[in-house]
């Protein structure tokens, strides 16, 4: 079950976009005649690899719409110590960039269901997905296409939790 994020800054929840109601936001930005990216992640540990692939994503839409995994969900294909950081404080980072115009969530290990209500035009992923992207077929059938981004060298969640726990050590 997904937890509606709550705090005290009403700017986070103007781009909060709940699951249950996605496709009606995106009826209404698609009518407005907006493009649609998309892209998603645990984005656990948001660092500068991160962002860059958020900026990339940004530049192939009029909007980008970022799909966060819930905590079940990062630790069903992460194991049981991720995430590091909940749900809401990850979706709290992502509202806060500029370059991220709406953050929703989902509960499933992929995130094909909420990319079958959302229909972009554009998926994003990382090129090391480019062979296994699960999500190709679903954007293709919708009517999108698929955009991958380089990844910076040695930026990783998973590499950035080794020197953290090297530097203690």
């Amino acid at each position: 079950m997904l937890p509606f994020p709550h705090n005290d800054d009403l700017s986070f929840l103007k781009k909060w976009i709940d699951p249950l109601t996605i496709e009606e936001k995106v009826t209404e930005l698609k009518r407005e005649g907006k493009s649609i990216a998309t892209l998603n992640g645990s984005f656990d540990l948001l660092h500068v690899g991160h962002l860059y692939i958020l900026g990339e994503a940004a530049k192939q839409a009029d909007i980008l719409i970022v799909a966060l995994n819930s905590d079940h969900s990062v630790r069903e294909y992460k194991g049981c110590s991720r995430p590091i950081i909940t749900l809401q404080d990850r979706l709290k980072m992502m509202a806060a960039l500029e370059c991220v115009d709406y953050v929703t969530a989902f509960d499933e290990k992929d995130p094909i269901e909420i990319l079958h209500k959302i229909k972009p035009d554009i998926h994003v992923n990382g090129v090391e997905y480019r062979e296994n992207c699960i999500e190709a077929e679903c954007v293709k059938k919708n009517g999108g296409r698929l955009h991958f981004v380089g990844r910076a060298p040695g930026l990783s969640t998973s590499s950035l939790i080794k020197k953290i726990v090297d530097t203690c050590a």
